[in-house]
């Protein structure tokens, strides 16, 4: 049976993808923070969902902030599976403000959670998939890691970064047989909107006036959409990434936008051209330098 390891399973795409794996025959590792304490309501809810329906989902803890958190699940994974086939990062938080009133130490707990945290996961996860000669791993993106917006400073920042690690790690695991796929998805009800915490400096917040109440007017207007006819299901992004996992072996798209686009699938048929001969030429110094040594 394949198996698959996710992160932030609490609630939103996680939860909604794990059980979308579940009910498609996988045996599925849905991972949160404190399943124990906190959110023992949410992995009651997961496993409630398994036995009913006869799926195979375990729950474990796995907090992305802590090295010995995210190596313990993995080798509790290691231990029981002996394998890992497929990660996907999908926990994330959102900071929605003014992007200067944000402190030093908000901003990196921004890209701790969606940065970090990400290559936490995925260092503790490639040796075995080296070794297997196997894997996919599937990072949960967004619109905002292609495009920047007003007020989403900071969380534009944390996904652009995602970005350019997992385009890149992806050329360096194709020879270990390891692919990598980015899943970005557009505007959806899932609570990530309210994640993230208000500005930590108030005396920048106060120096922008009328300005500073333009972030919770966008937020309102969001929730508006959200609850109007035009929006498209949190689940759209869980089939997708369930297509990715269960499209053939080197035919998985390097990248899968997920509802609306705002114009991202134009701007990647765009850039991938570019990329693409960059790599190419890359790859030909890299077959050089062979040749001469």
């Amino acid at each position: 049976m394949k198996n698959a390891v996710i992160t932030g399973c609490s609630s939103g795409f996680g939860k909604l993808t794990a059980t979308t794996l579940a009910r498609k025959g996988y045996k599925v590792w849905a991972t949160m923070r404190d399943p124990e304490t906190r959110n023992s309501n949410k992995k009651e809810e997961l496993l409630a969902i398994a036995e009913e329906e006869g799926i195979s989902i375990e729950v474990l803890e796995l907090d992305v902030l802590s090295n010995d958190s995210v190596q313990r699940a993995i080798d509790k994974v290691i231990s029981v599976d002996g394998k890992i086939d497929t990660l996907v990062n999908n926990a994330g938080v959102m900071f929605v403000g003014i992007t200067e009133a944000y402190s030093m130490e908000q901003v990196q707990q921004q890209f701790d959670v969606n940065f970090f945290g990400v290559v936490r996961t995925t260092q503790a996860v490639l040796p075995h998939m080296r070794e297997a000669k196997d894997g996919l791993i599937i990072n949960v993106s967004s619109l905002a890691g292609r495009l920047s917006f007003p007020y989403f400073g900071v969380y534009c920042a944390s996904k652009f970064a995602l970005e350019a690690y997992t385009e890149s790690i992806g050329y360096e695991l194709a020879p270990f047989g390891i692919e990598v796929s980015i899943n970005e998805p557009g505007p959806f009800g899932t609570g990530l909107l309210y994640s993230g915490p208000k500005e930590a400096n108030s005396e920048v917040l106060s120096s922008y006036g009328d300005f500073k109440d333009v972030p919770p007017m966008m937020l309102k207007n969001f929730e508006g959409f959200f609850n109007s006819d035009e929006a498209i299901a949190p689940q759209t992004v869980a089939d997708d990434i369930t297509r990715v996992i269960e499209s053939p072996k080197g035919e998985r798209p390097a990248r899968v936008v997920s509802g609306i686009d705002y114009g991202v699938n134009q701007f990647n048929e765009v850039t991938k051209p570019v990329q693409d001969s960059l790599i190419k030429d890359v790859l030909q110094m890299e077959h050089l330098m062979t040749v001469s040594q």
